[in-house]
């Protein structure tokens, strides 16, 4: 395998997607986990995730943006044609960041009273949910080759007479949709693991880590059967995924790390548990871009292919370089300041 610019480049993005599914990935979660807050301790719980959200939230994006600049910028035939074909999920899923983002801040400042904050939270969550779900369902459409570049426009209608042919049904089949639910446990799974480490108080911590064992299991048993799911609708990814040694060690670390967070869980050791699950996440998203290798749309366009002239992908990389000085540690002073460990929770 020989590494060109454009495979560092798009090498490049796969980091920052990494960065942002362990960091945004989790305030999704945290959505996830404040509509199914329960109990006694239902508003402890809530107070704990907008704890853990709140000074984050925003910054988290950041990764998201800069993928989606370098894709326009550094492989702009790629961008046009997906930001096109899956026009529909790509719109609902920035409908859902916009809404989710809106509600939180409305909730944070508006009246205290029962029936608005319900309101709010109420889109908070239902937008955390549906968000990821369309994120990993147009994941899982590009990595099935549901989404193919033709040569030409009029190729295009030829091959999908029909807006639900062309725009809705490439990424509304079986596995595109147990991508999505992966990934939305997934999520979870990270929020409420990380949530063990932000509790203070113990029967909040121990409500969250119940969550994350089984969180764990469903990821699990969603992993399982989107492999089953590829076989059939994504042979390459599956060919990808179980042929060969790099497959073989890809899945055997993923599994390790899976069950080193479920044993850490379990055994109450969770600042263990929170590097396992982070490494466990890391590598499924790792295990997706190596599917794909070295194909950007599947079956048949590569990186390099796709790739913008080498002009533009050096200018670009450097204007990386340079912003990476500026953002590791502006994020850093963040972390630091907000994740220190001494912000207790809200009392109720």
């Amino acid at each position: 395998m020989i590494w060109t610019l454009p495979h560092i480049v798009a090498g490049t993005m796969v980091l920052s997607i990494t960065a942002y599914v362990l960091l945004a990935g989790a305030d999704f979660g945290g959505g996830v986990w404040d509509l199914l807050a329960t109990g006694s301790r239902r508003d402890d719980q809530r107070a704990l995730i907008a704890n853990a959200i709140g000074p984050v939230w925003e910054a988290n994006h950041v990764w998201l943006i800069l993928v989606v600049v370098m894709l326009f910028s550094c492989f702009p035939a790629a961008f046009a044609h997906l930001s096109t074909e899956l026009h529909v999920p790509l719109t609902l899923m920035l409908v859902g960041i916009v809404l989710r983002g809106s509600a939180f801040t409305f909730r944070a400042y508006d009246r205290k009273d029962d029936i608005v904050q319900q309101r709010w939270g109420l889109i908070f969550s239902i937008a955390s949910v549906l968000t990821p779900v369309l994120l990993g369902m147009c994941v899982g459409t590009v990595a099935a080759g549901n989404v193919p570049l033709h040569q030409s426009p009029e190729a295009a209608v030829i091959a999908a007479p029909t807006f639900v042919a062309r725009y809705v049904s490439p990424w509304w089949r079986p596995f595109p949709i147990s991508v999505g639910i992966l990934t939305l446990t997934l999520f979870s799974l990270l929020a409420a693991t990380y949530l063990t480490v932000e509790a203070q108080q113990p029967e909040t911590r121990e409500g969250f880590r119940t969550r994350a064992l089984g969180a764990s299991v469903a990821v699990a048993v969603a992993a399982l059967v989107a492999a089953l799911l590829a076989q059939r609708d994504a042979p390459l990814v599956f060919a990808a995924l179980t042929r060969g040694v790099r497959a073989i060690v890809l899945l055997s670390v993923t599994t390790l790390f899976a069950l080193t967070a479920i044993v850490s869980l379990w055994k109450r050791w969770f600042q263990v548990a929170r590097v396992a699950v982070a490494a466990e996440a890391s590598f499924i998203v790792w295990g997706w871009a190596w599917s794909q290798y070295p194909f950007m749309l599947p079956p048949t366009h590569t990186i390099e292919s796709l790739a913008a002239p080498r002009s533009t992908l050096l200018w670009v990389l450097g204007t990386l370089i340079v912003g990476t000085f500026i953002l590791l540690p502006s994020f850093f002073y963040l972390f630091r300041i907000f994740k220190r460990g001494d912000v207790l929770e809200i009392e109720h």
